[in-house]
């Protein structure tokens, strides 16, 4: 049984079970039966883009996402592809790494990267592919260490800049003028990569953009293209205005937390009303729509579509005004969601959507399978390679989620939770407030809490109960302790953490 209880304690990240693994030597992936010949993989990663801003799913009428909406139409659409940690460095190094938040040690947007830490693109090294990476990678904030497990780097310090930025490549550091997009620029050389790789070794190439964070920035091009649009206002926008929430069970940190500055009334992005942050951010949303459809016109036009998987995936989900918030760190759907879409004409038919919940620690087993190999066993992640295929069969049925609270921001306490296909649970950590349940199926907005409904009790226990097997079973049944950087000003805030 469970303990129902975690232990505070003074720990080195290192001491994680787990973890230890990563301290030794890189060892030997037995060879998978799956896949040959071995597949070219490409990931395309954007930053607080959630879950349902892209044209096909309706959800904004007037957004444009044409090839966002080509793979899903010709690829495969994933509606509920979640994140363990609804923040930018754990859900990277999630990817990266096959591993909850607990176990990698980044638990926050300043943690410095563990030496000993093992990436999946390692073993793709050493079985003879060639990888690269460009962009953001945000564990850690500086720019002077060669990426792991990547062949050619090409990287920026934190989050990096929209215009003119400056360029780690390969260790030297290059400054673009002349008005550099950065977006652009990451496409550009990613594509430029491609063109001059060895056509003879299989590739894994990772572009990972800075786009869409906050304070967002357009493109020239799409600047001003959404003018006047209008963005309907979520159902729950107004519910913790006034002590009306109460009737709806919502804990009292999420009601403080809308005056905060992840809140709608005082939103750190800038004093500017939602709708018009919501037009900027579709607009820079514009040119890494281009992104994808540059990366695909390219591989169809030099016939490497016949032997590539794209994937385009959020690093977190991102609210805008439900339940009072804009952000991300919290559990609810809009936070924790994210978009995910599969494309490789020759792999699989197209116009797939799936219903399994997905989570990015299964990104990393699933391109080791297709690159002919098994996933080590220290990673909990599934391949999803079967589901494409239409093999449901062993799926997980729930999700876990946990999110460690940040010394900069203090308004999101420690939350862990669960979710199934219909329900979700949800405990805030270091607080005097109440849980929650939501029925997901009655109730998709998460607007009703039932953890006092009586009718409740039973599935309520369960799932608390699965939480903390999950937590004890994982070796986290510790809140890891996360180190503080004083900056010279003073200031304990650090540029990457927003």
């Amino acid at each position: 049984m469970a303990k129902r209880f975690i232990h505070v304690a003074l720990v080195l990240f290192q001491l994680a079970g787990v973890n230890n693994i990563a301290a030794q030597t890189l060892p030997d992936l037995p060879k998978s039966a799956r896949t040959s010949p071995r597949l070219n993989v490409v990931f395309i990663l954007t930053d607080d883009h959630r879950n349902d801003f892209m044209g096909f799913t309706g959800k904004i009428p007037w957004l444009k996402t044409p090839n966002m909406d080509r793979m899903a139409s010709h690829g495969a659409y994933f509606r509920n592809a979640f994140v363990t940690t609804s923040l930018c460095s754990p859900s990277r190094t999630s990817i990266l790494t096959g591993q909850y938040s607990h176990v990698h040690t980044i638990v926050d947007n300043v943690a410095p990267e563990p030496a000993n830490l093992l990436v999946f693109p390692q073993y793709l090294q050493r079985s003879g592919y060639q990888t690269s990476f460009f962009g953001k990678w945000h564990m850690g904030n500086d720019d002077d260490k060669p990426r792991k497990g990547f062949d050619h780097w090409e990287s920026f310090k934190g989050q990096g800049v929209y215009w003119n930025p400056e360029l780690n490549i390969d260790g030297k550091q290059v400054k673009y003028t002349d008005s550099t997009y950065i977006t652009d620029l990451l496409t550009e050389h990613a594509i430029s990569w491609l063109k001059a790789r060895d056509p003879k070794k299989p590739f894994f190439l990772y572009l990972s953009h800075k786009a869409v964070h906050a304070p967002v920035e357009p493109a020239k091009r799409h600047a001003g293209m959404y003018s006047g649009k209008q963005y309907a206002l979520p159902v729950t926008f107004f519910q913790t205005q006034t002590d009306e929430y109460k009737k709806y069970g919502w804990p009292d940190w999420v009601k403080q937390q809308r005056y905060s500055w992840h809140g709608v009334d005082f939103p750190y992005h800038a004093h500017q009303p939602i709708d018009e942050l919501v037009r900027k951010y579709c607009e820079t949303l514009g040119a890494v729509d281009e992104s994808v459809g540059a990366v695909m016109n390219y591989l169809e036009e030099t016939g490497l579509d016949k032997n590539t998987v794209v994937i385009y995936m959020g690093d977190n989900g991102f609210s805008w005004g439900e339940h009072g918030l804009i952000d991300k760190r919290h559990f609810y759907e809009e936070s924790v969601k994210v978009p995910f879409l599969v494309w490789s004409p020759k792999l699989f038919n197209g116009g797939k959507t799936i219903t399994k919940m997905v989570q990015n620690i299964d990104i990393a087993p699933t391109v080791l399978e297709w690159a002919g190999l098994k996933k080590p066993d220290y990673m909990p992640g599934k391949s999803f390679g079967q589901l494409l295929r239409g093999d449901e069969s062993g799926w997980r049925d729930k999700i876990f989620y946990e999110y460690f609270w940040e010394y900069d921001f203090p308004m999101t306490p420690t939350i862990f939770g669960v979710r199934t296909d219909q329900y979700k649970y949800i405990r805030p950590w270091g607080i005097w407030d109440t849980h929650e349940l939501y029925d997901l199926v009655k109730d998709p907005l998460e607007m009703h809490n039932l953890v006092l409904d009586t009718a409740y009790t039973r599935i309520q226990k369960q799932l608390a109960g699965e939480l903390f097997n999950w937590l004890e079973q994982t070796n986290g049944m510790q809140i890891p302790l996360k180190k503080t950087i004083k900056r010279p000003s003073g200031d304990y805030r650090h540029q990457g953490q927003f």
